[in-house]
């Protein structure tokens, strides 16, 4: 007998692994927007539409957390290496986009123009993440 899998939803967290918290921070909060939902010496969470994108600081996640008053535990993770994120934003917002980049003195890497007229800006978070803004219609569910 095969079993179907039940139905996923959408993503809900995101991770980023940093080498440095603060600096991450600091891009993230002032160069992207976002403002911390959470945050300690191990991590910070900030929403981002309906999901979470999470940083976790390289090393401090490699011991099981205990979390309390008999919460559970959270299995050891770690990453490093440059990763990909990709950001939703409007159409509109794509020249305002390039202009606060510009701002911040952020390098635009690359652009691509998708079919169906969606278009993306890439560049690179202090960490060397590759860094994706996407207006809508790259994929059939956005």
């Amino acid at each position: 007998m095969t079993h179907r899998a039940p139905a996923l939803g959408h993503v809900l967290e995101s991770v980023l692994y940093t080498r440095d918290m603060a600096s991450a921070r600091t891009f993230f909060e002032t160069v992207m927007g976002l403002t911390p939902f959470r945050a300690d010496e191990r991590f910070t969470s900030y929403p981002t539409g309906n999901t979470m994108l999470l940083l976790f600081q390289q090393g401090l996640t490699e011991e099981t957390v205990h979390l309390p008053n008999d919460m559970g535990t959270i299995p050891p993770h770690d990453g490093t290496g440059r990763t990909h994120l990709g950001l939703a934003i409007a159409q509109d917002d794509l020249p305002a986009w390039e202009a606060h980049l510009a701002a911040h003195d952020i390098d635009i890497e690359g652009r691509s123009h998708w079919p169906g007229n969606s278009e993306s800006l890439y560049f690179r978070d202090p960490d060397g993440h590759l860094l994706e803004l996407v207006t809508p219609g790259l994929w059939p569910n956005y």
